[in-house]
């Protein structure tokens, strides 16, 4: 297999709080729209968090077929809607081999509704009553599977399971497969649908979610007031593709994904190491491969979730990883104060919005940032967008169990 082919994303797709369509997400997201309001899908008067980011522009019917909903957990339709537009978009299926294209698209948990739905009626009604469906419909990688099946994609198929850096590891895995001669495109991503009874008790129970009731005043990156994440939900699906193939055939290319890192910091299963070393680290992979050198202006999508560790956490990680003098020139913004945390989709949707950034120059605010903390003291683009000429995005994720994931993009 030949080595160190360019790599370059040729289609986007969304399914997310801010929009479920990409013109009208990246629109939302630089007027600093926050998409986070009272959960509506149950009643939460027993649950202490009673705010989330969800989907609301939503209808699976424009993207499969009545028959195929009702076999598919909501985190699979989201997943699907978001692939189907960027397919569309990248005119990729017909222009390879069936065997040289595959799909890699992450998920956290997979079909959390599915679980709890029939856990409920195995309690209720007894086992007879389980869905024959129950399996398939909740397993993580089934998002992989249908898509793969939608576009008849034989190439390898399947799912990064990082929790909250699964898009971005599905991501990165895709880009080693088309840049090591394993495929010519593959369709990658993440999905999640977790706002859940059980989902949002455990969040809670743990201590990790946002117990403000003000909209406002909840998801708060970098912030000295943050005290928890807001829990949100949908997909984003990126078509990669081998640069010469896309090239040839005349595609849109909206940039080129031309660094990864991937690394674990072998420390607690759900705070990051206090010393930031495996974030930095993967930063650090990223960088090199995208031939940084500390001259050109970069943007960073952090991980920004809000909660009080990960924050000064990825801010000690940044400054690790591009030095102190880079780190303060550095444009970060954390754009889950308006999505909310979508979890294994989250990377994706962050990969989504700095591949915009390079087209259009703006910069997503991290909105609602009044406070800044000490212990957080760089530039996180403070509610306001900015017009900005940048060379380099990198997007960060970093999830329970020690994973950390970067990716980095350039203009083509």
């Amino acid at each position: 297999m030949s080595e160190n082919r360019r790599v370059v994303v040729t289609g986007l797709g969304v399914v997310s709080p801010v929009g479920s369509q990409v013109k009208a997400a990246w629109e939302h997201l630089v007027s600093g729209y926050n998409a986070i309001g009272p959960i509506t899908y149950f009643d939460t008067a027993d649950y202490k968090a009673k705010l989330g980011a969800q989907v609301r522009d939503f209808d699976p019917l424009v993207y499969m077929d009545r028959s195929e909903t009702l076999r598919s957990d909501r985190y699979a339709q989201y997943a699907m809607g978001a692939a189907v537009q960027a397919v569309e978009e990248s005119g990729v299926i017909g222009s390879v081999a069936p065997e040289r294209i595959g799909v890699y698209f992450g998920s956290g948990i997979g079909g959390l509704n599915t679980v709890s739905g029939e856990i409920g009626k195995l309690q209720s009604r007894g086992p007879h009553r389980v869905s024959p469906l129950c399996v398939p419909m909740m397993i993580p990688n089934m998002a992989a599977g249908m898509i793969a099946i939608r576009y008849n994609c034989q190439g390898a198929a399947l799912p990064a399971v990082t929790a909250c850096a699964s898009g971005s590891n599905a991501i990165g895995e895709a880009l080693r497969v088309i840049r090591h001669g394993y495929a010519d495109a593959m369709i990658t991503g993440g999905a999640e649908a977790s706002i859940v009874p059980v989902g949002i008790a455990g969040f809670i129970n743990m201590k990790a979610l946002s117990l403000s009731q003000d909209p406002d005043a909840a998801s708060l990156p970098f912030d000295a007031r943050r005290c928890g994440f807001v829990i949100g939900e949908g997909a984003a699906a990126l078509v990669l593709e081998e640069y010469q193939h896309a090239k040839a055939r005349g595609a849109r290319i909206y940039g080129e994904v031309c660094g990864y890192g991937s690394t674990c910091d072998a420390y607690h299963i759900t705070a990051p190491h206090p010393e930031a070393l495996g974030g930095a680290r993967a930063m650090e992979q990223a960088l090199t491969e995208a031939g940084y050198n500390g001259a050109e202006q970069i943007y960073i999508n952090a991980h920004g979730t809000g909660t009080p560790l990960n924050d000064a956490g990825e801010t000690l990680a940044i400054k690790k990883a591009l030095g102190e003098e880079q780190a303060r020139a550095a444009l970060i913004s954390s754009t889950k104060s308006m999505t909310g945390h979508m979890l294994g989709a989250a990377g994706a949707m962050e990969a989504l919005v700095c591949l915009k950034v390079l087209e259009t120059g703006l910069i997503p605010p991290t909105i609602n940032l009044l406070q800044p903390d000490p212990a957080c003291d760089l530039n996180y683009v403070p509610n306001t967008a900015v017009q900005a000429d940048i060379g380099l995005c990198i997007s960060n994720s970093l999830g329970f169990g020690g994973h950390n994931a970067s990716l980095a993009f350039r203009r083509v």
